[in-house]
C-alpha cells in the first residue's frame, strides 16, 4: 500500500464477499471502488496542482495540514483523510475476525474500561453518537486507550494520537444492507474485527510512538 504521491487504491486484503453475512459483498465493491476511488483520484489531482506537496508522505499531510497554505488546508484534510481513514478502516477488518483482543492489548481495555463488554458497550455508544458522518475510534496517546469520534473525514493525526481501531459510520459504508440501523451495522462489524491487527498497532504504538 504506498503512502506517497501518486497514491493507488490497492486490492482489499481479502474477497469483497469475505466479510458475508455481516458486511455485504455490495457495499464493499461501492465502498472500495467508487468511494475510496474518489479520494485517491481528488488527493492526486490536489498534489499534481501543488507539486510541493509531493514529496510528503499521507500522514505527514494530515499531521502538517493546519500549516499549509489556507486554500490546502480543507481539501487535503478531507480527501488525504478519506484515503487515510478508508485504508485503515478496510484492513482493520477480516474473514477471520471476531471473537476479543488479545494481550497485551485485552489487559489494557481491562485496565481502562473494565472489561472487554464493557468496552463493546462504550464503543457501540460512541459509534451511534457520530450526528451525520464520521469514524469511532480506539486510540493510544500518552495517557492510555481512549475512544474518540470525528466528523467527516478528520483523523486523530493531528492530536497525536495513535488509531488502533475505527469503524466508518458514514451511511454509505452500511446503507444497503442495515439500511439506517446503524446500531444493527456496528453490531455486525464487530463480528469481523480483526483483532489481531489491531493488537499489532497497539503494541507498535507503545513501542514506538507513546513515551
Amino acid at each position: 500500500m504506498n503512502n506517497m504521491y501518486p497514491f493507488v487504491n490497492g486490492p482489499l486484503p481479502y474477497e469483497y464477499g469475505a466479510l458475508e453475512p455481516f458486511i455485504d459483498e455490495k457495499t464493499m465493491h461501492l465502498h472500495h471502488d467508487r468511494h475510496l476511488q474518489t479520494y485517491i483520484d481528488n488527493l492526486n489531482s490536489m498534489i499534481e496542482k501543488n507539486p510541493g506537496l509531493k514529496n510528503m508522505s499521507l500522514e505527514m499531510m494530515l499531521c502538517r495540514f493546519p500549516r499549509l497554505p489556507r486554500d490546502l488546508q480543507i481539501p487535503v484534510r478531507n480527501n488525504a483523510g478519506g484515503v487515510y481513514n478508508h485504508r485503515f478502516f478496510f484492513s482493520g477488518m477480516s474473514p477471520s475476525g471476531g471473537g476479543s483482543p488479545e494481550c497485551p492489548l485485552l489487559d489494557a481495555i481491562n485496565r481502562k474500561f473494565g472489561s472487554y463488554e464493557k468496552f463493546k458497550e462504550r464503543f457501540k455508544a460512541s459509534a451511534l453518537s457520530v450526528f451525520g458522518s464520521g469514524y469511532a475510534w480506539l486510540v493510544l496517546d500518552r495517557w492510555g486507550l481512549k475512544i474518540i469520534t470525528t466528523p467527516n473525514q478528520d483523523t486523530p493525526l493531528i492530536k497525536g494520537q495513535i488509531p488502533v481501531l475505527n469503524i466508518d459510520v458514514w451511511e454509505h459504508a452500511y446503507y444497503l444492507k442495515h439500511y439506517n440501523l446503524r446500531a444493527a451495522y456496528i453490531d455486525d462489524w464487530f463480528n469481523v474485527i480483526d483483532w489481531e491487527k489491531a493488537g499489532n498497532r497497539f503494541s507498535d504504538a507503545v513501542r514506538y510512538h507513546v513515551h
